[in-house]
């Protein structure tokens, strides 16, 4: 299962940092994705990019999380030659991101 079967996401910059928000479809995903997209899967997902430091902030009453990418847009956009300077596609390639299967829920 890909993170896009149960999320949709944003992100951007904040100087050299980017900004990565995921939010569940359902806000009965958002347990599974506390569970399984932790600061480790995306740093380990991004580790191209260079981080020097992956920060999740849990978000419940949005059923969303956002990640800090420290220094992983080599400068930001007044310094990187980087095509995508600001990290705003950063949240498309997040949702390729694997995922296990998550439990199958029982029926109300």
């Amino acid at each position: 299962m890909r993170l896009a079967d149960i999320a949709h996401a944003r992100s951007g910059d904040k100087g050299n940092h980017a900004n990565v928000g995921v939010i569940a479809y359902d806000p009965a995903d958002y347990d599974f994705l506390k569970q399984v997209l932790t600061a480790d899967r995306v740093a380990a997902y991004f580790v191209g990019l260079g981080p020097t430091r992956v920060v999740r902030y849990e978000l419940p009453n949005l059923s969303a999380l956002n990640f800090v990418l420290e220094n992983a847009l080599a400068g930001g956009a007044s310094l990187s030659l980087r095509i995508d300077s600001q990290g705003k596609l950063l949240g498309t390639a997040i949702l390729d991101l694997e995922l296990p299967d998550r439990p199958i829920r029982a029926a109300s």
